[in-house]
């Protein structure tokens, strides 16, 4: 076999590793190397030599390590036989990804598991020749993006899916709405892939997630937008779902004219009469409270809510009701009684308007002047 003259790139440019067709050099052949490329010089499956952009002769000078091994002889043509590979060293931006089956995702917030699709594309560079072509190329005559595409399709489906659940779990958003997070999902998936591409010679420059889907006929994407349907709904019109079944409950009740009789049936609709017009969530509030009869007492001055036990308005003082008087006993007496009616005790020994202290036979208060009734005995 003629040895090779001139050795030099002859792939597509869109190749990320091309091997040169014949492997019978010698030490006067030229090694042409382009720009954003690199050669590796193998032999026995082991890499050797890496040359930078240039031209080089392979004589013993330029190929060190390999000399070592084969025992070169020096200043003379020596036929050898190795393989060159020319490794792609530009940036590509636009290596497309995409699961080809959906991948299912349970939603943090509501528990059901949704089918989740995803696509986009990465950008790379080979930052190391001998790894990359040791781990990832093989015995193929050329490596390009389909390959990528191929060897990585595993891995990234993989991460779409271990990425997203961590990611909607340490963010507490619900599936549907990873359309509003795509540029900080992009971002924290790429932070967790970097090392496996860089595990095979790959530096991982971007990686972007462009859309997540999920299929709108899916039992779990159904009950999944019921329900959150329903709840912006109920935050629309200002109640919970708690009051709302109470509301359900209190109408299949009302009825039901056998269960609690026809007040029940006559509050709910009186109560409903009255919602026209209103907010749902104020009308439900009316008809839970008529049903119930949970009668709130009010100050009759400033129609302030009040206590049960109140004597007085916490609002503007007014007396809710009279003090009763009550002897020593414990009975209950009235306001003018000299005598308790139990224990016949003196009732009298103090002012019923001021409180002073008043005499046995007194028939005026010596403090305020209020008479003090007489009552018959």
């Amino acid at each position: 076999m003629a040895m090779i003259d001139i050795v030099k790139y002859e792939g597509d440019n869109q190749e990320f590793a091309w091997k040169f067709p014949n492997d019978a050099l010698s030490t006067k052949s030229q090694l042409i190397v382009n720009e954003s490329q690199v050669a590796v010089l193998f032999r026995g499956g082991k890499a050797y030599d890496i040359y930078e952009p240039g031209r080089h002769t392979l004589n013993t000078e330029n190929i060190p390590l390999l000399n070592a091994i084969i025992n070169l002889p020096f200043g003379k043509e020596s036929p050898f036989k190795a393989e060159i590979w020319y490794v792609n060293m530009a940036h590509v931006l636009d290596v497309k990804w995409g699961t080809q089956t959906p991948v299912n995702i349970q939603d943090p917030k509501y528990g059901i598991y949704v089918p989740v699709s995803a696509y986009g594309q990465f950008g790379m560079t080979i930052n190391d020749p001998k790894t990359f072509l040791k781990k990832m190329v093989g015995t193929v005559p050329s490596f390009g993006r389909e390959h990528i595409t191929k060897y990585f399709r595993g891995m990234y489906t993989s991460h779409v899916k271990d990425e997203i659940s961590t990611y909607l779990i340490e963010k507490r958003i619900p599936v549907l709405d990873l359309g509003a997070y795509l540029t900080e999902l992009s971002a924290f998936m790429k932070q967790q892939m970097m090392s496996e591409f860089d595990a095979y010679g790959i530096e991982l420059l971007n990686f972007y997630v462009e859309d997540i889907s999920t299929d709108d006929d899916d039992e779990g994407v159904v009950r999944l937008k019921q329900a959150l349907s329903k709840r912006a709904e109920m935050d629309i019109i200002g109640y919970e779902y708690k009051e709302e079944r109470t509301f359900d409950a209190l109408v299949g009740a009302a009825q039901n004219e056998g269960s609690t009789g026809g007040f029940m049936g006559a509050g709910i609709g009186l109560g409903v009469g009255s919602a026209v017009g209103q907010n749902l969530g104020a009308a439900m509030n009316e008809v839970t409270q008529s049903v119930l009869k949970t009668e709130t007492r009010t100050c009759s001055n400033c129609n302030h809510p009040v206590n049960e036990g109140d004597k007085f308005c916490g609002n503007c003082a007014q007396i809710l009701q009279a003090p009763e008087h009550r002897c020593t006993c414990g009975a209950v007496v009235g306001e003018h009684q000299k005598f308790c009616h139990e224990c016949g005790q003196s009732l009298h020994n103090k002012c019923t308007a001021c409180d002073a202290p008043l005499k046995q036979d007194a028939k005026f208060c010596p403090d305020c002047g209020k008479a003090v009734v007489d009552d018959e005995a």
